[in-house]
Formats: structure tokens, sequence, C-alpha cells
């Protein structure tokens, strides 16, 4: 049995020499409004000065710095209106100005619009009056000059976003901005699932006496889909027999990621670590000292991976949170560590065996952390309630509360 932090850095290092970004194919190309998710297989550099232009900040009249009396002099409250300019011009967002600003004058300019030559500030309306036609007044002195000014958030050449991120909804925002429509996204892993286990039906079957409906397979298909990665059911497998190995050949030809579910612990009918070496799979390891998911079982054969994970649904569930998706993450190039919080503890908690790292089901709420009413490993409509799960490691038995505790959002 090995830590689970031992078992992690495995599992990265072996996803890290199957970059799907680097492939022989280099990737593929995907629409910009389908690039949501994806894993960036390029940098993306910026093809023009942003902004491209020096641009109004806000809606006014752009003009030269005026200068404002006022009456009683230094710190005085009252201003005294001393300087009326013309309106020569109005600019929308979009248009070239056609005139150039001297002395006492301005043109009216809205937010976005490209500043006028001879302007070195702009005015907001609320800072000026109406003084006759196509004349207003200037109340305030000027301190700021309201422009952006071109190339001040980046310059042409510049690199905007560099290959490896997880495509964000900004990120699409920053790929329209320079033109990148058709951004080179890694390639999506194929993974095939398994459920193993003479008791599983499907769904859509009532199940007979000393049966149950096969949920993980149907939840591992979703946690894939989230990741984002390609998922392929394969249906439910007997616990032995020829079957079994036709079913977990079949699955290591034709992916890139194998996930079993079910027959991976000490049982007299648990034969997939078995069947694995049979088939060639070196197998890296297959005990972690965790719970739930003690009994996970990883191997490779050649570039095909498989994960041997507990039947019961929580254990498959955290399992793949906080090792499977890193590690299709990571095949595509992604290295971005898990999100994880600390947060204080709303309430005292405690359990009784502290010998392997523990994922507790727990809900953030105003700030603070709160434990789910938790049966167990089968136990997996806690996590419906659940927004989080909270690490507690080896020879923690207690949790008071307000003690600061790291946890993870799911």
């Amino acid at each position: 049995m090995i830590l689970f932090e031992d078992a992690l850095k495995t599992v990265l290092s072996q996803a890290g020499e199957i970059k799907y970004f680097v492939s022989r194919d280099g990737g593929e190309r995907v629409a910009l409004s389908d690039s949501i998710g994806r894993i960036l297989a390029e940098d993306i550099f910026s093809d023009m000065d942003m902004p491209p232009f020096d641009k109004s900040a806000v809606d006014g009249y752009a003009c030269r710095m005026p200068v404002v009396g006022v009456v009683g002099g230094v710190g005085a409250q009252n201003f005294v209106p001393l300087l009326v300019v013309k309106v020569i011009e109005t600019i929308p967002a979009g248009k070239t100005p056609e005139k150039t600003i001297e002395p006492n004058e301005c043109s009216k300019i809205m937010t976005g619009a490209m500043v006028p030559k001879g302007a070195d500030c702009i005015v907001m309306i609320e800072d000026t009056e109406v003084a006759g036609d196509n004349v207003i007044r200037i109340t305030r002195d000027q301190k700021a000059k309201n422009i952006c000014y071109r190339a001040e958030d980046i310059r042409s050449g510049d690199l905007v976003l560099e290959k490896g991120l997880k495509i964000s909804p900004a990120h699409i925002a920053v790929m329209a901005g320079v033109g990148a429509i058709n951004p080179l996204v890694a390639k999506l892993p194929r993974v095939g699932i398994i459920s193993t286990g003479d008791e599983l039906v499907e769904p859509s079957l009532t199940p007979g006496i000393a049966q149950i409906r096969n949920s993980n397979g149907w939840q591992l298909e979703a946690q894939v889909k989230s990741v984002p990665a390609l998922p392929f059911y394969l249906g439910i497998a007997p616990d032995e027999g020829p079957e079994l190995r036709n079913m977990i050949g079949l699955a290591l030809a034709n992916h890139d990621v194998v996930l079993l579910t079910g027959g991976v612990s000490m049982g007299d009918f648990d034969n997939v670590p078995e069947i694995l070496q049979e088939a060639g799979v070196e197998i890296l390891f297959k005990k972690i000292a965790i719970q739930p998911g003690k009994p996970t079982v990883f191997g490779r054969k050649g570039d095909t991976f498989i994960f041997g994970l507990p039947g019961n649904p929580v254990s498959s569930y955290v399992l793949f949170e906080i090792m499977v998706k890193p590690f299709l993450r990571r095949m595509m190039g992604n290295e971005e560590p898990p999100v994880e919080l600390i947060v204080p503890m709303g309430i005292d908690f405690s359990r009784r065996k502290p010998d392997r790292k523990s994922m507790i089901p727990v809900i953030i709420r105003n700030g603070e952390v709160f434990p789910i009413e938790y049966h167990g490993s089968a136990h997996i409509n806690a996590y419906t309630k659940a927004n989080a799960i909270l690490i507690m490691e080896i020879g923690t038995t207690a949790i008071h509360k307000g003690e600061l505790v790291h946890v993870r959002p799911i």
C-alpha cells in the first residue's frame, strides 16, 4: 500500500509521457465556439495592439487639458467655470475622427471611440454643462485623462495565452480579440468504461433478488464528459470467466484509458488484477492509503492506461475526481494543480481510524465547512448535497470548530 501522494505522483508522471497536444497529428483545430473546456495545444499571440488606438474610457468631450479656477484660493469648494469650449464634432465608437482639436475646442465622444488629434484628455459629461448651441462649459478641474492608450494592454506579437491551459470564457474573449478563431486543442482521450459484477443490472431493468442497478458506469461516463474526454460505456462484465477477459482485452486494444469498477479488492471473485497481468498490463500499484478507495489499481500496457477502481459508488466517484481527472488533463498537456481552499471548520468533527487519508463530503456555507451526513462508501447520495471534499490527513482523528482545513471544491 502506498501513500496517496506517491500514487498521484506515479499517475501524473505516466500521463506526462503521453501528451495529446504533441501527438503525431498535433491535436485538432476546432471552431472558437466549440473550444470551451478544451486544452489549448498552441501558444496564442496577438496580431495587433490592444487597444489598437487611443480610445476614450468615458462618455464625454475630447479636448486639451483645461484649467478651472476656484473662489477663495487653494482648497476652496466653489468652482468658477472659467473655460467655455466649442463642440466641433461628435465621434461615436467605430468612427474615425475628422477634425483636429485646437485650443478652446472639443469633440463630443463616446466610450470606446478613437481620440481625435490634438486632444489630451476626455472631460466626463457630468463635469460639463450646456452653455449654448455647440458650446459647453467645463465645471470641474480635470485630474484624470480618461484615455486608454494604444497598446497599453497588449502589443502586437505579445504572447497572450500559453498552451496547456483549460479554455475558459475569459480565454474565449482573448482569442476572439486577437482573431484566433480556430484554436489548436488537444485531442480528447478515448476512455473505455466497464462495470464488473454478477450482481449488476442496467438502470432500465428491475433488479432481482440480490441484484442492484449499475450506477458506476453511468456516473463515470458523466465524469469523463466533464473533463472533457470521450467516454465509451462498454457494459457490465461478469466477475470471472472468458467474457471478462475478452471485454478487458478489447477495451485495452481500442481505447487510450480504461476504467474498471469492481473486482479489485481481496474477495474470492476479485480477479481483475490477475486478468490485467495476464493481458500484459504492468501494474504500478494496487492499494492506496486512502479512504474511500484503498483497493485502487493502476497500470499500463504500451500507450494504454488502466484504472481499476473499487465498486462502491463513492469510492469510484472520489478516485475519479482526485486522481483520474488530473491524469486525463495531464495527458492533454494541462498541468494546472487542482483548486484547494483553506476554510475554517464550522463544527467539531472526529473519526475513529486515522491510518489512511480520508476524503469527507462537505458543504461550504457562509465561509465555513460542514460535513454532510455520510454512511460510508456506498452512500453516493451524500455527494448530491456536497460542494467540496474535506481532506483529513493520516494521524488526524479530530478537527475542532474554527480550525483551518483543506477542502477541494467539486
